[in-house]
């Protein structure tokens, strides 16, 4: 997993947003243990509180589940996998649309460059 902060957001809400995609997309997989703060902290180079919070978010959206002895590990629960991969790919098609649109290409032509670029 490569941690690169790139914009405005608070650092923590950017670790957020990289780890769960990390989860969707299978780099973990659904009941694997997850790595600790302190070494994921260390990989991201950032203070083991502002991991913390991060990885927070994530057990407060279902995507890791917090053991008592067992550390944490990655949610086997498809539907909420499911459900976090489709919004992150709403969320991708908005910004597409939004820089079509300033681009002066509408939807439609949008969609039809996004079609062809996939060879359909």
């Amino acid at each position: 997993m490569e941690f690169r902060v790139k914009d405005a957001r608070p650092i923590w809400q950017q670790l957020a947003d990289i780890i769960t995609e990390s989860i969707v997309t299978g780099e973990f997989a659904p009941g694997e243990r997850f790595p600790s703060v302190r070494d994921l902290a260390l990989q991201a180079g950032v203070n083991p509180n502002t991991m913390q919070r991060a990885l927070s978010r994530l057990e407060d959206d279902g995507l890791l589940i917090t053991g008592r002895t067992a550390g944490r590990t990655v949610t086997d629960n498809g539907d909420i996998l499911l459900q976090v991969r489709r919004m992150l790919a709403e969320d991708r098609v908005c910004e597409y649309v939004e820089d079509m649109k300033k681009l002066g290409i509408g939807r439609a032509q949008a969609a039809a460059m996004a079609a062809e670029e996939k060879g359909e």
